[in-house]
């Protein structure tokens, strides 16, 4: 039975993609930063605050952006980097619930109402939720405290950025009633137009509206709209389902053909897929290598491991084996995409007192470098061995 008096967060990154690129270039402190392609039919993939105030926004044909704001930093998007960061705070996410409903990237529903119990009440988990975020990636997050979904989605919209807004049973038409129509999830642009050419403005002005004047609005759905004005949502918190696999890929912007490059490539893929194995305390029991031609065909080749590993040389090891294997099947093929997956996924234990261990040292390393990369970033440093064979040819 759903607890009556539900704590429900809803938690938004700022800015997110266009926050990144200022925390990692300093030089973009401040600047009205569009994050996008500008060739051909580009779209704005994110907008930091700055150039917001131009009227620029995500999913907005990058030449209207840069006719609305003309000295805007235009950014290519680094979706690897931006994946990595996400799974640092979902990572966050999880040390506080293990009810978290992901939305995207940068988005998610926490149910914290049996977290309470033991960690305060759900204002004091909202802090430390963006403490830990701004102490781990140097981002800042807002958000939504309230009885349910809808309104705290709502809620975490109402103080960007680095807001924290708390709506209780009690103000819950206090909060929402002067709110604008256009803040309702997922009314729409068009819709919202056509709700305000009605008369209607404000939630106040929509919950009370008469059945007369939503009818030819919403027909059907009038009923469930008067409901999401009023701020009714009685919808749970569906927990992400667990991982089957983890993977990193990368897709070459030409394509290669050297072995000692495609290996040195490869490993770099294994440190990504293990760096993300550790973070979510599992090992893998199947290595996957990816690999696609020139001509779009796409081979896979997999190979169990026992026992059970996260370590970065073991699976590097096993996944460069599997590639010299192909590699000797089809000499001198030209390669687009190389991929890195592993699979049969558990959770990680104290190794077995029989089992062999992996190679001397590199448990230690894997910890040290994601010491390293989870306070200062996931490109704050790289293995040796992944650059040695990629220098002499960039």
């Amino acid at each position: 039975m759903r607890p009556v008096n539900r704590a429900i967060l809803h938690v938004d990154m700022d800015a997110f993609y266009a926050s990144i690129e200022q925390r990692d270039d300093p030089r973009l402190a401040g600047q009205p930063v569009i994050v996008g392609g500008t060739r051909g039919r580009g779209v704005v993939a994110a907008a930091s605050y700055e150039v917001r105030k131009f009227g620029v926004h995500s999913a907005m044909p990058m030449t209207t952006a840069l006719r609305l704001c003309p000295h805007a930093v235009c950014v290519q998007p680094r979706m690897q980097v931006y994946k990595d960061v996400s799974e640092q705070i979902f990572a966050i996410f999880h040390q506080f619930t293990p009810a978290v409903e992901g939305l995207s990237l940068d988005e998610a529903f926490l149910d914290v109402t049996a977290s309470r119990a033991l960690l305060g009440d759900s204002v004091a988990i909202a802090r430390a939720i963006k403490e830990c975020i701004r102490r781990t990636t140097r981002l800042t997050a807002s958000v939504g405290v309230a009885p349910n979904k809808l309104i705290a989605k709502i809620a975490s919209d109402l103080q960007k950025p680095d807001g924290l807004t708390v709506v209780t049973p009690e103000t819950i038409h206090r909060v929402l009633d002067p709110l604008s129509v256009r803040r309702l999830p997922g009314l729409g642009r068009k819709m919202g137009a056509q709700v305000e050419e009605a008369g209607i403005h404000t939630f106040a002005e929509l919950r009370t509206a008469k059945d007369s004047v939503l009818w030819p609005l919403f027909g059907k759905y009038t009923r469930r709209i008067r409901e999401r004005a009023a701020g009714i949502d009685d919808r749970d918190v569906v927990a992400d389902r667990d991982e089957k696999s983890i993977s990193a890929e990368d897709t070459f912007a030409t394509d290669i053909a050297e072995p000692r490059r495609l290996q040195a490539e490869l490993t770099a893929l294994a440190d990504r897929a293990c760096t993300r194995l550790r973070a979510k305390g599992l090992v893998a029991g199947c290595v996957t290598v990816k690999i696609r031609r020139h001509d779009f065909t796409t081979f896979t080749r997999q190979r169990r491991v026992s026992p059970a590993t996260n370590d970065t040389q073991a699976v590097g090891r096993v996944a460069r084996e599997l590639l010299t294997t192909w590699l000797g099947e089809h000499r001198g093929a030209k390669i687009r995409l190389l991929g890195v997956g592993v699979s049969q996924l558990t959770l990680a234990e104290q190794l077995d007192l029989f089992s062999a261990p992996g190679p001397k040292g590199s448990s230690k390393l894997d910890r040290t470098l994601d010491a390293i990369r989870e306070k200062f970033g996931s490109q704050a440093l790289t293995r040796a061995g992944n650059l040695e064979d990629k220098s002499s040819h960039d």
